[in-house]
């Protein structure tokens, strides 16, 4: 999606997991337990993994000439755990999930040509004389693995998940799968364009060095680093687990990612799932443009909450007050950066950094998100007056995921699938009319959405951007304030999809709902049409205050 901070935890394995979901914010969060994308260290190569062979699959739906090899692979199945210090290779061991590797072809085009693989994890079926198939996962980004996920998603899904094969994937070139890493210095290139025009050029050269590196160590995977391609690589899973149907969930981007999968292999799937859904018709290297309302808003909202516990957080008594204070600190940001933390591991941060924070704290209206975001604003404040700062462990991760190198991995692969998706405005001055545009409707966040990143400066896509054409009974979950993919988006995408079904949580300003987030309302809704399969006959409506 656009950058990702993807996008984003009570311990290391949940700072991990948020990225999944958030489309380009990729930071530590507070509320979600469990391993993620999103921000500190991704899975590495599994080394140790079994690799595939060829022998044959049962029957399952091919598609194209010199694929079949690929489609009839059997995945050798076996541990999980790559070493002694691999926690979610042994927690998924412990839960009795199996994994493997799948072969697939760099370029479709070429199936003879150079293959990478992609890995994959299986927590198979307990009740079989009930079982439906296979229920695939994606947890978003893009650059969000899946690998971790089967064991919480079968808590989840409760009554209905003994009967799925639930198989969660990293997609290619993302964590255990075959590798991408430009080596950035940073591990996101979602910034904001500050408050000036020289912090926007800094941004300029900034986003074009991140998309020169990229060229300059990975130019001849770039091209194939698309979600057309990891769809591609879903149906050859699905062709390599035997199944002719397959059965989706997907958050944030790993919707689109759903829609594009219909697209292009119409009748293929079984129940589909996409919660935190994209018109895939805006999907584009700018697309929190369209949420930039939802973020102002969100921030908005905490404003209240902090104002609130003004005793604790000491950031003002009223919603003004504590906006006052945050754009108090941005603008002392852009006159000298802030020193934040305690030796040996400080950080410097100025007005393009101060909105990524904002931005990675407001993706949950939960106390305790909002807490850990108050935390935050707090040591900046301190900092802009010339106080001492230290920072918690959230803190600390969230910095080291956008300011240093950790997480390079994340954020070159997220920005290669996603201008590799569709290209971007190349013209600089186009960004800079939309910032000076944006400041005072979206005094926050404008500089931020509206900035340019490194598809500016890449290679134009090969393909033409997914069209939808073809019908799909997929359910679709949203809440009315996401403040990473706009409710609008939902409402869109559910209009393409004429037999689709749209469950809207109301009154919540929250990215990714289902399992995470405790509504039971719509838990229960999801988990019945997973159950059934059957969708609900009409819409469905829940509150915030119902879960």
């Amino acid at each position: 999606m656009g950058q990702l901070v993807s996008l984003m935890s009570d311990g290391m394995r949940h700072l991990r997991n948020r990225a999944k979901r958030s489309p380009f914010v990729q930071t530590p969060g507070a509320a979600v337990r469990r391993t993620a994308a999103v921000g500190l260290a991704l899975a590495a190569c599994l080394g140790a993994a079994p690799t595939t062979t060829t022998t044959a699959a049962p029957a399952a739906s091919k598609s194209g000439a010199g694929l079949d090899r690929y489609y009839d692979q059997r995945p050798v199945w076996g541990g999980c755990a790559t070493g002694p210090d691999d926690t979610m290779g042994r927690d998924l061991d412990k839960a009795g999930a199996q994994c493997a590797d799948v072969t697939v072809p760099l370029d479709y085009a070429d199936p003879r040509g150079r293959t990478i693989t992609v890995a994959i994890s299986r927590l198979k079926a307990t009740d079989t004389r009930h079982r439906v198939g296979s229920l695939l996962l994606n947890n978003g980004g893009p650059g969000g693995t899946a690998l971790e996920s089967p064991p919480e998603f079968r808590t989840w899904m409760k009554k209905a998940g003994p009967r799925y094969d639930i198989v969660g994937f990293d997609p290619r070139f993302v964590g255990r799968s075959t590798p991408l890493d430009c080596g950035w210095p940073v591990g996101t290139n979602l910034f904001s364009a500050g408050l000036s025009r020289a912090s926007f050029e800094r941004q300029v050269a900034l986003q074009k060095g991140l998309a020169d590196k990229c060229r300059a160590t990975n130019a001849s995977v770039l091209p194939h680093v698309t979600t057309r391609n990891t769809a591609r690589d879903m149906d050859v899973i699905r062709g390599a687990l035997g199944e002719k149907k397959i059965s989706y969930f997907g958050y944030s981007y790993g919707t689109y990612l759903g829609t594009v999968y219909t697209q292009m292999f119409p009748g293929r799937t079984d129940r589909m799932v996409l919660d935190g859904a994209i018109d895939p018709r805006t999907f584009n290297p700018r697309l929190l443009q369209q949420a930039v309302g939802e973020n102002e808003r969100a921030l908005a909202d905490w404003a209240t909450w902090a104002a609130a516990r003004n005793d604790t957080y000491g950031l003002g008594r009223t919603r003004a007050q504590v906006l006052a204070t945050i754009d108090r600190v941005i603008k002392a940001s852009s006159r000298s950066p802030l020193t934040v933390g305690t030796a040996p591991e400080t950080f410097r941060l100025d007005d393009t950094h101060i909105p990524f924070i904002l931005l990675a704290g407001v993706d949950s209206d939960t106390d305790a998100s909002r807490a850990s975001l108050a935390e935050q604003v707090s040591v900046l404040d301190k900092a802009a007056a010339g106080q001492p700062t230290r920072l918690s462990p959230h803190f600390a991760a969230t910095l080291r995921t956008a300011m240093t190198g950790e997480q390079s991995h994340h954020g070159s692969v997220q920005s290669a699938i996603i201008c590799g998706d569709r290209a971007a405005p190349r013209d600089p001055e186009v960004y800079w009319r939309d910032i000076e545009r944006g400041r005072a409707a979206y005094p926050r966040f404008g500089a931020l959405t509206d900035n340019i990143g490194p598809c500016a400066f890449w290679d134009r896509p090969r393909e033409e951007p997914t069209r939808v054409k073809h019908d799909a009974e997929v359910l679709i979950v949203s809440a009315t304030g996401d403040p990473r993919t706009a409710h609008k988006g939902a409402v869109a995408l559910h209009g393409l999809l004429q037999s689709s079904r749209l469950i809207t949580l109301e009154g919540a300003n929250r990215h990714a709902i289902y399992g995470l987030y405790g509504n039971t309302c719509v838990d229960d809704k999801v988990n019945q049409y997973l159950a059934t399969g059957k969708l609900p006959a009409d819409d469905q409506i829940c509150s915030k205050r119902a879960g």
